[in-house]
């Protein structure tokens, strides 16, 4: 793995310093490591091709503004990504809205705020289209296609089967190329694929970025409509575990760019968009966790913390045949290494963050521990109220000042939107 070394500082500022003003568990965010993930692809990118955010890899909006002010275009998939988008600062064709179930406010909304919607069915264009026309307007949509093909080097291959997300490529094939003209308010400007997730091999995304490419330009040279738009995905990866290996964005870029280059040559006014989510915002956190307890149990060593899978479900592996630890230390570090089962409070056997981690054999209350690489699918793809624990606290750190960007959750946060039936009446 490209390893990042142990920290006990975020810009200058103590790990231990900031666990106890804020608490833990926390999450914590560095904006100068946003930065650098953004501008070291964008300065080596072909200028053609925009960058967009995927709020689902972690929605904070202080997280989305700090990339947003960068120029990063926006991409969501709820009512709330939405608003956040517009709350970071983002406004019309600057954001892209996908998702194989939208509602109908959530298209309503879209159409108010310019937003590009993303067709991921024809029934969901058909709706698109009479929503567009109770409006009085047009709606300009991309097609999301599912390919025919799928490439190998994905943590999650999105294409070359059946799937709810997009439109299989067959069916726009046998589609009557003035099928799409029965959509009177639509406009279909474009096209949309995402082959995979967690792609650490460059030529995999060179090769998915040129095949969409191809098959953007057939579909629209065969159905009629202009290319205004095309969504090439992204699935960028970033190491995790030992065995992994970062992205060279060099090796990267020096197979995409001509890829890119010879497609906007031949279609000059046409956008190109790619997706980052994790790539851009996981190495940029990380997530703070106190010891409580430990023990021992049948000859191994257990740290049992404040915090665990309810707000890093990410470390049970899903998506992953099996358990790989997250890169993760104890704060101030010291002392030999033993192998520790990292734990949080939860009555399951399956919180636990790490099997086996190598932490210092002298670990114990109090200590923190630090699981590194934790900015994208964190909170908000966890259990948070499992146990009613509730949401961490979220801290962004930008230019050398801590910023608390989400509270943690109280017990009366957690009760005071449900309501009571009262006692039971007597009975007679």
């Amino acid at each position: 793995m490209t390893a990042d070394p142990p920290a006990a500082h975020c810009q200058g500022l103590a790990l231990t310093d900031l666990a106890a003003e804020f608490g833990t568990p926390l999450y914590l965010y560095d904006a100068d490591r946003l930065r650098a993930q953004y501008t070291g692809l964008r300065e080596r990118l072909h200028p053609a091709l925009r960058l967009f955010y995927s709020l689902k890899a972690n929605p904070n909006v202080a997280v989305t503004r700090t990339l947003r002010e960068l120029g990063a275009g926006l991409e969501l998939s709820s009512l709330a990504e939405l608003a956040t988008a517009q709350r970071a600062g983002a406004t019309g064709d600057e954001m892209l809205f996908l998702g194989p179930g939208k509602s109908r406010d959530e298209i309503d909304a879209c159409l108010k705020a310019g937003a590009l919607l993303i067709a991921e069915s024809l029934p969901e264009l058909a709706d698109i289209d009479e929503a567009a026309r109770h409006r009085g307007g047009t709606a300009e949509v991309l097609l999301r296609v599912n390919p025919a093909f799928a490439l190998k080097g994905g943590g999650l291959t999105m294409g070359g089967k059946p799937r709810q997300f997009g439109i299989d490529e067959e069916v726009l094939d046998a589609l009557d190329p003035a099928g799409l003209r029965r959509y009177g308010n639509v406009r279909v400007t474009g096209v949309h694929a995402y082959m995979g997730t967690r792609i650490l091999a460059a030529a995999a995304i060179v090769e998915n970025t040129r095949r969409i490419l191809d098959l953007a330009a057939r579909l629209a040279g065969r159905l009629g409509f202009e290319l205004g738009t095309v969504d090439v995905g992204g699935g960028l990866g970033v190491a995790y575990h030992a065995a992994e290996s970062d992205l060279d964005a060099d090796e990267l870029t020096a197979g995409l760019n001509p890829v890119v280059a010879g497609f906007h040559a031949a279609h000059p006014g046409t956008r190109l968009v790619m997706e980052l989510g994790r790539y851009l915002a996981a190495p940029a956190g990380t997530y703070l966790t106190r010891v409580r307890y430990t023990k021992e149990s049948r000859g191994e060593r257990f740290a049992v913390c404040d915090g665990g899978t309810n707000h890093h479900m990410a470390a049970v592996g899903i998506g992953s045949p099996f358990r790989r630890n997250f890169p993760m230390h104890r704060v101030g570090g010291g002392g030999p290494l033993v192998p520790w089962n990292v734990t949080g409070p939860l009555c399951t056997p399956n919180d636990t963050l790490g099997k086996a981690v190598d932490l210092p054999a002298d670990l114990g209350p109090g200590d923190l521990v630090a699981v590194a690489r934790s900015g994208a699918y964190g909170p908000s793809a966890s259990p948070v109220l499992f146990l009613s624990h509730g949401h961490p606290a979220e801290v962004l750190v930008r230019d050398g000042r801590a910023h608390l960007v989400r509270r943690r959750d109280t017990v009366d946060d957690l009760l005071e939107r449900q309501s009571d039936v009262g006692p039971a009446a007597p009975a007679p």
